[in-house]
């Protein structure tokens, strides 16, 4: 057994899902894509990452050496003579490193929470290390260039001339890298450079810009051919949907290009035989009854005019209502064929007006029927609805000795209900109303004249105008019809 919870959640993916094909197969395209891409992306990201931390790392090793060769070199020269070897390099310009000494370390901003940076200064401080193991103490850290101080006098780069931090100062600001090393007790060594990719961040972020604007067109251009390409096939499958419709409802049903895949190609030519060989069986079986009706009728009649001639009154009677009752059989069956199946073409029925004259003949009849005007109109084959509701209001005349008729517009849709005061009809007998010369006994009491057949051909037209027929007993006593017409309602001006 099928529990709730999967009967709600079935239910509530019904409701988010669209309800055309059209739709449901864009959708499973555009999910295609996405995940597609998220998949590929995820795979690339990690690629990239490992490409990144490997290039960084190499980098950052050999700018390790560079720096430690600098260290070395500084070490190698006597106190009083660095700051002079300091300002031949600030004159010369184009020294990988600004160098500086200062008397303490130099506090600075770092940058922190990046990966790259992180293994970048991991891996030089293992390399210096290496190339400077006698050096205790090494600060190092990355920073941005903005107000980065350059010495413990409160100076920052931006105070220093162009020639000096020209290799620093780009016009897109990088990371500086800053190595601060303890080469003596009151003199540290101050270097700062760039990464031989000053950029090197931004390689580890995969989403940047550029790739966010290249998955987007091609997401959208995707999207795009998936669209035609659905609509160029689902467009055969609404042309025979509305041919379907049409030819349901008894239109005049368009013919189908021949035009598509080889699938809709069969299916056109399957549905154009099925057209036919209906609209013949329905020609058929309607010159069938009609030859029926006028073969059975003279005999009928020939039989009628015999009887006159019989001498027993008594048997002159029964033979007259044998001959009656036969008579009404045929004009019945005949009836069942033709009035459901009335040619007209659809048009704007007005309900107060055609439901106005039905109530004042039936007063004028002597019947109590009441009906409030609506305001409401109807597309539909005004002599088939008309011949509908009239069904309805007579067997609802025989039955009920007082009948109401209501108008209401119900969720887009129109409904014309007729309700009598009568006995009601028992619950189980509900479902065969709807067959032919099916009566109940209280039916054939009140109205022995019926055949049992303004149902069913009610609820043939109501059928043909895309609707329903809904039967059930009132609350409170008698019997309700109603007929409810989908769309095409409105509003008259």
């Amino acid at each position: 057994m099928r529990s709730s919870g999967s009967s709600t959640g079935a239910g509530w993916l019904q409701r988010v899902l669209p309800q055309s094909l059209l739709g449901r197969l864009t959708l499973v395209m555009m999910i295609g894509v996405l995940l597609t891409q998220l998949v590929g992306n995820i795979i690339w990201a990690a690629q990239r990452r490992a490409e990144a931390l490997s290039e960084t790392g190499t980098a950052a090793q050999h700018l390790a050496h560079s720096a430690a060769s600098a260290v070395r070199f500084f070490l190698s020269l006597p106190p009083n003579y660095r700051p002079l070897i300091i300002q031949q390099f600030r004159e010369m310009g184009g020294t990988r490193f600004l160098v500086n000494i200062n008397q303490a370390p130099v506090q600075v901003r770092a940058i922190a929470g990046q990966e790259l940076a992180d293994a970048a200064l991991k891996q030089v401080r293992a390399t210096l290390k290496e190339d400077l193991p006698n050096m205790a103490d090494v600060r190092l850290a990355f920073a941005w260039p903005e107000k980065l101080p350059v010495g413990d006098d409160g100076a920052t780069i931006a105070d220093l001339p162009d020639t000096w931090v020209q290799h620093i100062l780009l016009t897109k600001p990088a990371p500086v890298l800053l190595i601060q090393v303890e080469m003596d007790p009151g003199h540290w060594l101050y270097l700062a450079t760039l990464m031989p990719n000053p950029y090197f961040l931004e390689t580890g972020n995969p989403l940047t810009r550029d790739r966010l604007l290249l998955q987007a067109l091609s997401l959208a251009a995707v999207l795009l051919l998936s669209i035609m390409v659905v609509r160029w096939i689902t467009r055969p499958l609404a042309a025979l949907s509305e041919a379907a419709t049409a030819f349901g409802k008894g239109g005049n049903a368009p013919a189908l290009p021949e035009t598509g895949s080889r699938e809709f190609v069969n299916t056109a030519r399957a549905f154009e035989a099925m057209r036919q060989r209906i609209q013949r069986y329905i020609e058929d079986r309607e010159r069938l009854f009609v030859s029926i009706s006028h073969d059975l009728r003279t005999p009928i009649m020939r039989l009628k005019l015999r009887t006159e001639l019989l001498d027993d009154e008594d048997m002159q009677s029964e033979f007259h209502d044998d001959l009656d009752e036969l008579d009404m059989m045929v004009k019945g069956a005949l009836q069942t064929v033709k009035d459901s199946d009335i040619h007209e073409n659809p048009t704007e029925v007005r309900l107060d007006a055609l439901l106005g004259r039905m109530v004042r003949d039936a007063q004028l009849a002597g019947h109590a029927v009441s009906f409030s005007a609506s305001g409401l109109s109807v597309a539909a084959k005004p002599l088939a609805l008309k011949r509908a509701i009239g069904n309805l209001l007579n067997n609802a005349l025989h039955y009920g000795r007082q009948v109401e008729l209501a108008v209401r517009e119900q969720a887009g849709n129109i409904e014309i209900e007729v309700r009598d005061h009568g006995p009601g009809v028992p619950e189980e007998a509900l479902p065969g109303l709807f067959e032919p010369y099916v009566r109940l006994e209280h039916g054939r009491n009140q109205n022995n004249s019926g055949m049992g057949l303004g149902l069913g051909i009610a609820r043939g037209i109501v059928q043909a105008h895309g609707g329903e027929l809904l039967l059930a007993n009132a609350p409170g006593g008698g019997f309700r019809a109603t007929i409810v017409l989908p769309g095409g309602a409105f509003v008259p001006l």
